[in-house]
């Protein structure tokens, strides 16, 4: 299981409790995220993800393989790496992993200035008083989100520094512009080579349209990105936001095994 963006591993420990078979249940935090180290670098590159993924498979499961769940980016890393490596995936779950919005070749000239003049001020993450305030920070963002899960979630998220202060655990490099742009064509491109049985889930209430557009007009682009998926299902959990793992953690593990057993 891997992660989305400014997220970790811990993220899906609700849903693994509420998983009903026994499972050997690897969720591994994405570098600069969680507890893995920040590589010194400027600039995080999406196809050093694909080459994580690849060297963690490599080592857990060199010659079987693998069933592979992936949430928002970590759902666009295992669709990419189930089209690149088809032999390595058994079945995938992709969870709200729509892809980002596409790109026209003019807008590089300015995607690259934009990334240069980042270069020139680092980013920073923001520091909390107390681990409450962490948990606020995650309940504003998440509204469904329990006390009793923010709690777990805060202590997961953020570590405490020399001061007493709280820091999110992720390098605030991941913050910055990706002087790449997004080829959408590229990815589909992966996603049809997938032999792979596909679970698409989406969240009925999920406020990925923030970045995509207006949900009516983008549907019909999202339909076509899924078109190109070989075997695929498509389930909506209901009375979930983007955080569907948070928000329905029970539904959601419900519907994944059902998958896997087919």
């Amino acid at each position: 299981m891997v992660h989305g963006w400014m997220d970790m591993s811990a993220s899906f420990q609700f849903m693994v409790d509420c998983l009903q078979q026994e499972w050997h249940v690897i969720a591994p935090d994405w570098r600069g995220f969680g507890l893995t180290e920040r590589p010194r670098a400027d600039t995080y590159w999406y196809p050093d993800y694909l080459a994580d993924l690849d060297a963690l498979l490599l080592h857990y499961s060199p010659d079987e393989a693998v069933n592979l769940l992936g949430h928002s980016l970590g759902g666009n890393v295992v669709g990419l790496y189930a089209g690149v490596r088809p032999h390595r995936i058994a079945k995938l779950v992709n969870l709200e992993g729509f892809g980002l919005p596409g790109t026209r070749p003019e807008q590089a000239p300015g995607r690259f200035a934009k990334w240069l003049d980042e270069l020139q001020e680092k980013p920073e993450m923001r520091s909390y008083a107390t681990l409450e305030e962490v948990m606020g920070r995650l309940q504003k963002t998440n509204p469904r989100l329990s006390r009793e899960r923010a709690a777990f979630l805060a202590q997961h998220w953020a570590g405490q520094n020399d001061d007493g202060s709280w820091a999110i655990l992720g390098d605030p490099a991941h913050k910055g512009t990706n002087p790449l742009l997004y080829r959408i064509d590229e990815v589909t491109a992966c996603w049809a080579q997938i032999t792979a049985s596909v679970l698409w889930v989406e969240a009925a209430e999920t406020d990925i349209w923030r970045w995509f557009g207006q949900s009516k007009l983008m549907r019909p682009e999202i339909e076509r990105r899924i078109g190109f998926l070989r075997n695929v299902r498509t389930e909506i959990i209901p009375d979930a936001g983007h955080m569907l793992h948070h928000d329905q953690p029970a539904l959601l593990a419900a519907v994944i095994e059902a998958f896997l057993a087919e």
